[in-house]
């Protein structure tokens, strides 16, 4: 799999990352750790050398199993986590109340004041089991510190070798171009689906005449697009995909028809809907990475495949007329 340069760092990544929120158990209905250090062995076998994780992922529970899955083959992999969302203060911002994997209640604060942002960073590599992070991002911007002041921790980090890349996560235009202007900005890692496409007013067009990345974050809309979960899908205690806006049930119909029309498309290239929808995900103008979560290795080697899918401009452009048709008819809150 070629690897693609992130912004204007010198980092390569590969364009199918692995994503480890599902990993950390939390909010995804559980998870088992055996099956997930064998998916992480996995991606290393089919190409997948960028892992992207993050503390709140299970309270430190995914960042722990990647520590391990890496251990004795650091070099091998890209590894990205972020910082901002805190469990274990009562600074910044509160953001919300969740059970943990234990049933215990966390309530979680957004901040990234500079002193926080260098100890989290402690805090992962930690972890993580390694002295040095590729790609380290802000979770979410916290309106109670300035956009600056955490960039600012970030080229420290920089300068200590601690990070090799500055990155923002679910950050405004405005709060990029603020981001942008106190460090070197590799990436913003986004939400983008065939379903959810709003970046693509505006972000992705800086994005394009700067230089700077984007992460693609739930690609498959949490495994809604895999064509996998029907109107009467059974979920996992603890899983929050039934209280987003895609799984209502009428949304979840008209998705599934909307699969089912470009379903014969992905037979005709030997790939399944999953690995389409990822190849087109990675076609799309400004995209760097198609951030896709796995359980087991199974996952990991069917969303590698998605690699060597091709699609012509005519087959993109046939999806995206269907793709018009269906936006107007969802009932997106």
């Amino acid at each position: 799999m070629k690897k693609n340069p992130l912004g204007k760092s010198k980092l390569l990544v590969s364009p199918i990352t692995f994503g480890a929120w599902a990993i950390g158990g939390w909010m995804w209905g559980g998870s088992e750790k055996k099956d997930s250090i064998r998916a992480l062995h996995a991606c290393l076998d089919h190409g997948i050398t960028s892992i992207d994780t993050a503390p709140i992922y299970g309270f430190g529970q995914s960042e722990q199993i990647v520590g391990e899955a890496i251990k004795g083959k650091r070099d091998q992999y890209e590894i990205m986590t972020k910082a901002g969302m805190r469990w274990k203060n009562t600074l910044g911002e509160y953001f919300f109340t969740t059970t943990d994997n234990d049933g215990k209640q966390r309530e979680v604060y957004n901040y990234s004041g500079r002193d926080s942002i260098i100890a989290e960073c402690e805090d992962s590599l930690r972890r993580l089991g390694t002295d040095y992070i590729d790609l380290y991002q802000i979770h979410y911007p916290d309106i109670t510190t300035s956009i600056e002041e955490p960039m600012e921790a970030f080229q420290t980090l920089l300068d200590q070798g601690k990070i090799r890349a500055a990155g923002v996560s679910n950050y405004s235009l405005d709060q990029m171009k603020l981001a942008d202007g106190a460090v070197l900005l590799s990436s913003n890692q986004l939400p983008y689906s065939m379903v959810r496409r709003e970046i693509e007013e505006d972000i992705v067009p800086w994005c394009l005449e700067n230089s700077c990345g984007i992460l693609a974050y739930s690609p498959l809309q949490r495994g809604l697009l895999t064509g996998k979960i029907t109107a009467d899908h059974s979920f996992a205690p603890g899983d929050t995909r039934p209280d987003t806006p895609h799984y209502k049930r009428d949304n979840l119909v008209k998705i599934n028809q909307f699969l089912d029309d470009i379903r014969p498309l992905a037979e005709e290239k030997g790939a399944t809907l999953s690995q389409l929808v990822i190849a087109w995900t990675l076609r799309q103008p400004g995209i760097t990475v198609a951030l896709v979560g796995a359980r087991n290795e199974t996952q990991v080697i069917e969303n590698a495949g998605a690699a060597s899918v091709e699609l012509s401009e005519s087959e993109v452009g046939m999806i995206n007329a269907k793709l018009e048709t269906l936006k107007p008819k969802l009932e997106i809150e």
